[in-house]
């Protein structure tokens, strides 16, 4: 596949990294844009304006599969999108950074009103980023929250506390709920597909997939006693800060949202319904203790600062909150992150990756999710109607990965060993990133 990107930036980089292996890359972007990370990677480089036809057609767009348009201005990635679709059939996602152009234009090709200019996909990092937070929040103890199958099924990851009832037990010994399944698992920073015979230590972080009212089952006998999020604080009154709220706000939760901004204060206060908007800075240890934001259930910090919401980050960690979320810029920040003591460190750009990966497919194999800063894939198959009915363990997966979920129409089931397999059906499976790859070229053979 032929793959160009117009933006050399940090965005720019990740997705080439992704990519660069098995498809051809071409980065368009004036040279002064390029980050020295692209000098490890076996990609073309091209110094222009993606927007600028000629440069397009020194690109080659006309043999594009995918344009990706990340540079930092919006403005410029809509433009060189809708002179992409003058020129090529090549599909064109771009990414915006303002909530009005996503708005506006995620028109779909077949609209009325679109003509001949029209984007593929719109993509807002921001809002992805928000969407992952909320699902985290609203499942007390979980450090990631995937849902599939229209919320019926869900991966949870929990990590196992020093008096967890599964400390020193076998997997096979633990006598989880019905319907659920234990995929992965993290032990010092390490991630690996366990067996029967996995022992559970303190510490370890589990990744759970099954049916959602089995895992919420799940959740209440192993990681929490019926508790519930009901005071969330929000650092933080950006974008990401303000939907967060509204979107908190429609689950009746008591939510607090520091914003350091005056006149940003007055706008959060206008826009939201029951939180309460405090005027001051996230790193005030005196605030925080004034607001009592340590019984805060859940605390999100949420700045556009990594280095602000590390330290707001620690500083409630001292005060003994409960969890603490943490929104980072940069994808290599995320381990220090939570090396230190933070609960979940969250990109945003890590989830604009798995929406372009899921984009770009151009087989039955889609990615859902990664987890665990992209060690491990949650893959999306979906099986032709010619495929030969087998059980899973008759599957023989060329590396280790699980078959987490079964779609099979209307039909939700958490597969053991003896579950058959049938034509169409849609498997969901956990594996780790370096496996994928197998895992995937496995299915495009059978």
């Amino acid at each position: 596949m032929k793959i160009i990107i117009f933006g050399a930036n940090e965005l720019g980089f990740l997705i080439s990294s992704e990519f660069y292996t098995n498809n051809d890359i071409v980065v368009i972007d004036d040279e002064r844009n390029k980050v020295d990370s692209f000098n490890k990677l076996d990609v073309a480089f091209i110094s222009g304006n993606a927007s600028n036809i000629e440069v397009l057609k020194q690109a080659n767009i006309k043999e594009a599969d995918v344009f990706i348009a990340c540079t930092d201005s919006d403005e410029l990635n809509i433009v060189a999108c809708f002179t992409v679709k003058r020129l090529s059939r090549a599909k064109t996602l771009c990414f915006v950074r303002k909530e009005e152009y996503k708005s506006s234009l995620g028109i779909a090709k077949d609209a009325e009103y679109s003509g001949d200019f029209y984007i593929d996909n719109v993509i807002w990092p921001e809002e992805l980023l928000t969407q992952e937070i909320f699902r985290i929040i609203t499942v007390a103890r979980a450090l990631d929250v995937e849902n599939f199958a229209d919320g019926r099924a869900r991966l949870l990851e929990y990590k196992i506390t020093p008096n967890s009832l599964l400390v020193n037990k076998t997997l096979k010994n633990c006598e989880f709920p019905k319907d659920t399944l234990i995929v992965g698992i993290t032990r010092n920073g390490e991630l690996f597909i366990p067996n029967g015979e996995t022992g559970l230590k303190e510490g370890d972080k589990v990744i759970f997939m099954g049916l959602s009212h089995s895992l919420n089952i799940l959740a209440g006998k192993f990681f929490h006693e019926k508790e519930f999020v009901k005071y969330v604080t929000i650092i933080g009154g950006g974008n990401v800060g303000l939907k967060l709220a509204k979107s908190l706000e429609n689950l009746k939760l008591k939510i607090k949202i520091i914003e350091k901004n005056e006149e940003r204060c007055n706008f959060l206060s206008q826009e939201l319904k029951t939180a309460l908007v405090i005027h001051g800075d996230g790193t005030d240890l005196e605030l925080l203790n004034e607001e009592d934001i340590s019984s805060s259930d859940v605390v999100v910090s949420v700045t556009n600062n990594d280095e602000k919401n590390l330290l707001c980050s620690l500083l409630l960690k001292q005060l003994g909150t409960k969890r603490v979320i943490s929104r980072v810029s940069k994808n290599t920040n995320a381990s220090l992150f939570e090396k230190v003591g933070i609960d979940i460190a969250i990109s945003s750009r890590t989830a604009s990756l798995n929406e372009i990966k899921n984009n770009i497919k151009d087989t039955n194999i889609g990615i859902l999710a990664t987890v665990e800063q992209g060690q491990g894939e949650v893959l999306d198959i979906e099986l032709s109607e010619k495929f030969e009915t087998r059980k899973i363990m008759e599957l023989n997966f060329p590396q280790k990965a699980i078959v987490g979920v079964i779609q099979r129409r209307n039909r939700i089931i958490i597969p053991n060993g003896t579950t058959q397999v049938m034509g169409e059906d849609k498997l969901i499976i956990f594996t780790t990133s370096e496996n994928a790859p197998i895992i995937r070229k496995y299915f495009e053979g059978i």
